[in-house]
């Protein structure tokens, strides 16, 4: 059985496993409460996971912008580092060329 810390206005801020300091009140596995705040906790990650694509490019052209600017070399990057960019650079060129 879980074990849950609360706020000061009684929401579950905190899950685990075994009682620790803060997390002293066990509840069943299938309590309500605690399925809603699973369930939150799911959508913020969620939430979260839906921007890495889009943050990704950014980093993308934030790299191809600082290497064209001679900023930085390509070649400083560690090699697997550069693999990657070069592999999504072909990738993105080949669905561009559909």
């Amino acid at each position: 059985m879980p074990y849950v810390m609360r706020n000061k206005d009684g929401a579950i801020v905190a899950l685990s496993p075994q009682q620790v300091a803060g997390c002293n009140e066990e509840l069943a596995a299938d309590d309500d409460e605690l399925t809603a705040f699973l369930s939150d906790l799911g959508n913020s990650a969620s939430s979260l996971s839906a921007t890495d694509q889009g943050f990704i490019r950014v980093l993308e052209d934030l790299v191809d912008v600082l290497v064209d600017k001679g900023v930085i070399s390509f070649s400083y990057l560690p090699e697997d580092a550069q693999r990657k960019i070069t592999h999504r650079r072909h990738l993105r060129s080949a669905l561009r060329g559909r």
